[in-house]
């Protein structure tokens, strides 16, 4: 078996694969503080309440965008899996020609997201993953990741109005139903998600336009979205065509099967294969 950690700044999602296919997954809190010991009994009591066995973990693979989170999970993975984590960075194989100014800038998340997005659906595509920040990111149909744009996400938005202001409350991340609204909870709720929608909206169409001429194709890129909020954005606006909550997961399996036979040598990274290395401290 495989465990994939995928760690955002907000949620840990979990993923165990058993020959390719995944078996099941959890969601936990990111939580800087929480030690090795207390993230492996708490994984420890998901794999007993799903009957799977620790000892049948073959491999462990990670990404993270929170780094003080890597090395937590690394000691977990060597405490108790007894694996060498797969953690992924520079030197990585992907299959991504990596387009990006400094490839090292971008996300693991927004890579392995490009990876099973190219993976699964082919062409040209955009890949919107609703987390703590909300990311578009463009890839080719020859694999090229090319870039993106980065935008809060809705719980930042949220967090910000009810931080910034005297008098407005926490709300819940819902459709009001109608943007002319006549008391305070859905006048926030019908800003915060109609907003976002719109701001979904734009960047796909301009996004769409700048993929179609750096790909000299009148062909529309997909658009696949991921992420916790993904479904909610995706009810009201026509521009996402697949809603894929597990893509990030998949896209972990997917690197390490392009990966775990030089598991054990350290990479190297050369100036050849600068665009296609990558490693990141983003969303």
């Amino acid at each position: 078996m495989l465990l994939a950690f995928d760690v955002g700044n907000t949620n840990i999602v979990l993923g165990v694969f058993e020959e390719g296919k995944m078996v099941t997954n959890w969601r936990l809190e990111t939580d800087n503080n929480k030690s090795a010991d207390e993230y492996g009994m708490i994984v420890g009591q998901l794999f007993r309440y799903e009957g799977l066995k620790p000892e049948d973990v073959k491999d462990v693979i990670i990404s993270t965008v929170v780094p003080s989170v890597l090395y937590t999970l690394q000691h977990l993975s060597q405490k108790y899996f007894n694996k060498k984590a797969i953690v992924i960075g520079p030197g990585i194989k992907t299959g991504l020609v990596v387009k990006y100014d400094n490839p090292k800038q971008v996300g693991s998340d927004r890579i392995v997201n490009a990876v099973a997005a190219h993976a699964k659906y082919g062409g040209s595509l955009i890949i919107i993953d609703f987390g703590t920040a909300t990311t578009f990111c463009a890839v080719s149909e020859k694999a090229e990741y090319i870039g993106g744009t980065i935008a809060p996400g809705l719980k930042i938005s949220s967090e910000a109005l009810f931080e910034k202001t005297a008098k407005l409350p926490k709300v819940e991340l819902e459709d009001p139903g109608h943007v002319i609204c006549r008391n305070t909870i859905n006048s926030m709720q019908s800003g915060l998600v109609y907003g976002h929608m719109g701001v979904v909206d734009y960047i796909v169409g301009k996004m769409k336009k700048e993929l179609m001429e750096y790909s000299q194709s009148d062909k529309e890129p997909k658009v696949i979205a991921t992420g916790g909020l993904a479904t909610l954005i995706d009810s009201g606006i026509d521009c996402i065509d697949h809603v894929d909550k597990m893509l990030t997961l998949e896209g972990l399996e997917i690197i390490y099967e392009k990966n775990r036979k030089s598991k054990k040598s350290e990479p190297k990274i050369s100036a050849e294969k600068e665009e296609e290395d990558y490693g990141g401290e983003c969303c």
